[in-house]
């Protein structure tokens, strides 16, 4: 059986979307509350690497956490601190990721997790 990881809001609908597709696909589910345990900043970057993306890109810039604390998607920070960002502000981490073996892939549109089960 396929061992999936969810990192998720189970609140957002495209996260609980997401997280149907996968029972309705029979995978062996780990799901990962990150609002509660936040990924640490060595498996956000890890996760960037599977997903081929920059951490800016797997920001939610529309966030109002985002606007408080004065940043824009032109600041010239480094990748390590956008990281620190995320890990410092859980909800500025973009969901849901699904995350298989060595693939990762966000959830929007939830579809997105059948390209990588």
């Amino acid at each position: 059986m396929t061992q999936v990881t969810i990192y998720h809001n189970p609140r957002c609908s495209k996260s609980r979307s997401t997280m149907q597709i996968l029972q309705d696909q029979a995978v062996e589910i780990t799901e990962v509350l990150y609002l509660e345990t936040p990924p640490t900043k060595e498996k956000l970057a890890q996760l960037c690497q599977m997903m081929d993306t920059k951490p800016l890109e797997i920001i939610r810039t529309g966030e109002s956490v985002f606007k408080e604390l004065g940043l824009s998607k032109s600041d010239s920070r480094s990748d390590d601190e956008w990281l620190d960002l995320m890990v410092n502000n859980p909800i500025l981490i973009e969901r849901p990721i699904v995350e298989v073996g060595n693939k990762a892939v966000i959830g929007r549109p939830p579809e997105n997790v059948l390209s990588i089960i």
